[in-house]
């Protein structure tokens, strides 16, 4: 299996592309980075258990229907669904309301994550909307601890959603700091990289965990990268990445599948080229995202992308 993805679903509620028309989209940036790998031919596996009503079933079934792996298919009667409603403006700017609801969310115990699953995988991926006060966090952990003992490519999403940790943002900061020994590739965006210490600290945080790649989205601006003592900046292709749109996910699960078709098994297999090009690659993807408004039959597939490459 090319990715193992851990993370908490997340129902996101996409505009369509009539007026006050929504998409329900299954969510939260590893789930969307699985899907975005099985788009590009990828074999990907999400472990998830949840909730046993409508959504749950629904995200279920979506995993299904793009050929994702549910390694961990158990059905929770008690759980909490993050619902994220998206709302676009006239002059097309997106907006975020979080609720909190009883229902479909996928809350896996330490226990879930599986030894054989780790071993099968090469590129083991999980972010920041997978830790909370709750079990998944140890899971999230475990998973990651073993991707890096058992030599695997392990990348991290950082995205500080503290409203899992009801609203505790040294809490939240804590625990990202703490997976970051494990991590191979990180990617931020810019609006975290203030909580990260700053721009003028992101290559002392590479020194400090050790990381082989750091990669930060700019939005509008593309996408620069620190790596091997280097940073390079990938431009951007009119929108991309507005994390709204899922594009963020659509930038990774390209940047990652990229990594995955030029051969690269481990960090230590990456070269300045391939991540110049899994950069790229990754940028048309989340572009090509954002001109569909970011829903899951949206995120590109392999020959969508290339297209854009020749």
């Amino acid at each position: 299996m090319d990715l193992y993805s851990i993370g908490e679903m997340v129902i996101d509620f996409i505009p369509g592309n009539e007026p006050d028309s929504y998409i329900r989209k299954a969510g939260g940036a590893p789930a969307n980075v699985a899907f975005a790998v099985a788009k590009n031919g990828l074999e990907a596996g999400m472990n998830c258990s949840l909730g046993d009503d409508d959504f749950g079933h629904f995200l279920m079934d979506t995993l299904a229907e793009y050929k994702v792996r549910c390694l961990n298919p158990r059905l929770c009667k008690k759980a909490i669904t993050t619902m994220a409603f998206v709302t676009l403006a006239k002059d097309g700017d997106r907006s975020f309301t979080f609720a909190r609801k009883p229902g479909a969310d996928m809350f896996l115990e330490e226990s879930d994550v599986r030894e054989e699953d780790i071993d099968q995988s090469v590129i083991i991926h999980a972010g920041s909307c997978s830790l909370s006060a709750s079990p998944v966090d140890a899971a999230t952990k475990k998973a990651l601890r073993l991707g890096r003992e058992k030599g695997k490519l392990v990348s991290f999403d950082v995205n500080y959603r503290n409203l899992m940790w009801e609203d505790d943002q040294d809490a939240c900061a804590a625990s990202v700091m703490e997976c970051l020994p494990d991590v191979d590739i990180l990617k931020i965006s810019e609006e975290e990289a203030p909580m990260m210490g700053g721009e003028d600290g992101l290559e002392n945080l590479m020194k400090k965990y050790n990381l082989t790649l750091l990669v930060e989205t700019l939005g509008s601006e593309g996408a620069r990268c620190f790596f091997d003592g280097r940073v390079f900046h990938v431009p951007g292709r009119k929108a991309v990445c507005v994390d709204a749109t899922g594009a963020g996910d659509a930038f990774w699960g390209g940047l990652l599948s990229s990594l995955r078709l030029q051969g690269v098994k481990k960090a230590s297999d990456l070269t300045e080229e391939i991540v110049r090009r899994a950069m790229e690659y990754g940028n048309i993807a989340g572009w090509l995202c954002v001109q569909s408004k970011g829903a899951i039959p949206s995120l590109p597939t392999r020959e969508q992308i290339e297209q854009y490459l020749q």
